[in-house]
């Protein structure tokens, strides 16, 4: 067991689905999964005084996970999920929540110092507070520490100037098939393959290693020496698909902090994935 930290920092809400609510929240997801995978994982985000925090509170202190959850007053995120009228998901990622407004103490400060690895995304920097606490926590970071960008775009809640600045201070990259063709567009470079993408985000922005997750068509890890691993996507009876992203972040990192080659942790990251797969909803 490490006493290093690896930390998921950022949004922490519940999903209102139609068939009830679960928890959600990239960071939470890949915080979970590097607990699962016995590293110790820690959430940070921050939840309102209200039921919704007070179930946040108790469903993650039943996984045992650490939890960094700092109250504020704005309410407890939430996702509300509608079906239209040809059964496709809308997704209304309601503002002003409590993740919008993660304060940056003292404590987190010191959380920063004894942090091994680091994931954070673009959606918890869509609001000045949360955007600052996040900025601060990855400067206040020891210069080894392994630093994750896992871009994971969400409705409106982005931009070229928080995705530029993420990716100046990250060490890994991670996006999928639907990002990929998103940051294309925004860097008006279509016309390019995905691989030539990969490798001029790599030359331009100083990151060590890009992950390109294609879904059902297998996963990419592009090294900055110019070494590809590919490794298919298995075939198993799907649940559904949540947090496995998530989770093949999670045992990534946590192969390549426990000495494992690019390719091992590739082998891992995508066996993990698939598992989540065969589970209803992100923590199992």
């Amino acid at each position: 067991m490490h006493n290093a930290l690896i930390i998921g920092i950022g949004e922490i809400l519940w999903d209102m689905l139609p068939q009830g609510q679960q928890l959600g929240g990239a960071p939470a997801n890949f915080a979970y999964h590097v607990s699962k995978l016995g590293m110790q994982g820690v959430v940070v985000s921050a939840i309102g005084n209200d039921a919704f925090g007070d179930e946040i509170m108790s469903f993650l202190e039943d996984k045992n996970l650490d939890l960094h959850l700092m109250r504020v007053e704005n309410p407890t995120g939430v996702v509300n999920i509608e079906l239209n009228d040809v059964g496709i998901p809308m997704y209304n990622i309601v503002e002003n929540v409590a993740w919008d407004s993660i304060p940056f103490t003292s404590e987190l400060e010191v959380l920063a110092q004894n942090t091994k690895a680091v994931c954070f995304g673009s959606l918890a920097q869509r609001n000045e507070v949360s955007r600052n606490t996040i900025r601060r926590f990855i400067e206040s970071l020891p210069q080894q520490c392994l630093k994750v960008f896992d871009v994971n775009l969400r409705q409106q809640y982005y931009s070229r100037k928080i995705i530029e600045w993420s990716m100046t201070h990250c060490d890994v990259l991670k996006l999928n098939d639907e990002e990929i063709v998103e940051l294309k567009r925004i860097w008006a470079m279509e016309e390019i393959t995905d691989a030539s993408f990969c490798a001029e985000l790599q030359r331009r922005y100083d990151i060590k290693i890009v992950i390109l997750t294609c879904g059902a068509e297998g996963s990419y890890v592009y090294s900055k020496d110019g070494a590809v691993s590919f490794q298919e996507t298995p075939t198993v009876d799907v649940v559904d698909t949540v947090g496995a992203g998530d989770s093949f972040t999670a045992a990534f990192v946590v192969s390549l902090l426990n000495g494992e080659s690019i390719i091992e942790a590739h082998s891992k990251a995508t066996a993990v994935a698939a598992t989540t797969c065969t589970h209803s909803g992100a923590m199992y």
